[in-house]
C-alpha cells in the first residue's frame, strides 16, 4: 500500500467551491482501480489543505491521475489554487494520521 498527500492552498474565498470539487475527486477515487480511501484536511485558522489518499500501488494511482476525468475535475480546481500545489508520496512508516 502506499499513502499519497495532494497539499494545496487555496485562494481567499474560494474554499467552499475547492471543498465541492474535492467531493466530485472522491466520487471519481470511488471508482478508480486500486483506491482504498480518500480523505481532506483542512488546516485550522488557514486554506491550506491535504488531500489523504490511500492506493494498493504506485501503479494504480498514476492511472488515475493519467485520467481524462481527472484532469477535468483538476482543471477546473486549477483556479482556486494559490501557487503550486505540491505532493508526497508517503511509506507505510510515515502515514500522516
Amino acid at each position: 500500500m502506499i499513502n499519497i498527500g495532494l497539499y494545496y492552498k487555496i485562494k481567499s474565498g474560494k474554499e467552499k467551491e475547492f471543498e465541492g470539487i474535492f467531493n466530485d475527486v472522491v466520487r471519481l477515487f470511488k471508482g478508480a482501480k486500486g483506491m482504498n480511501v480518500a480523505k481532506l484536511y483542512r488546516e485550522v485558522g488557514t486554506n491550506e489543505y491535504l488531500i489523504y489518499s490511500e492506493w494498493e500501488d504506485m501503479r494504480s494511482f498514476s492511472d488515475f491521475v493519467r485520467s481524462s476525468e481527472f484532469k477535468q475535475v483538476t482543471s477546473i480546481g486549477r483556479e482556486m489554487v494559490d501557487g503550486t500545489p505540491r505532493h508526497r508520496v508517503f511509506t507505510e512508516m510515515e502515514r500522516p494520521v
